[in-house]
């Protein structure tokens, strides 16, 4: 990998830490510096789909990719974190439905929840976008265009 290459990653990294970090802020007040890192990863995985496919893949083929890795990022961070390292940097065990005497878990084991996972969707869709505007703007890459099906 080149000095440039290299530079170009840490940039793209340091920006998706950075908004994943302060969207926490802004959404539940508080964050923890293993979300900057989780964020940066899944905004990494966002734009490196752009190197392996041409414009001419489907938009949402790659947000449901990108979608489904960030799930399961979510659970592996969280399990780590939360259960082997006892740090309980959140837990959606509370996250339930319900139906009368019935109670649906909409969680799996507490490190994610359905509710978050929906909301994900816009939030790797605007990832993927960002990434490549940024790629644009800043790295002279090729301007962003999609087809979305």
């Amino acid at each position: 990998m080149t000095v440039k290459a290299f530079l170009k990653y840490m940039f793209l990294f340091l920006c998706g830490g950075t908004i994943y970090y302060l969207i926490e802020l802004l959404w539940r007040g508080h964050s923890h510096w293993t979300m900057f890192l989780l964020g940066a990863m899944i905004f990494l995985y966002a734009g490196l789909q752009n190197e392996n496919v041409s414009w001419d893949y489907p938009f949402l083929k790659q947000l449901l990719k990108v979608w489904i890795i960030t799930i399961c990022l979510e659970y592996d961070v969280g399990f780590i974190v939360n259960k082997c390292l006892g740090w309980n940097v959140w837990d959606y065990s509370n996250v339930v439905l319900h139906l009368g005497n019935i109670t649906i878990p909409l969680h799996l084991f507490g490190q994610v929840c359905l509710p978050y996972a929906i909301l994900f969707i816009p939030l790797c869709a605007f990832a993927i976008v960002l990434d490549d505007v940024i790629r644009y703007i800043f790295f002279g890459e090729e301007k962003p265009h999609y087809k979305f099906f």
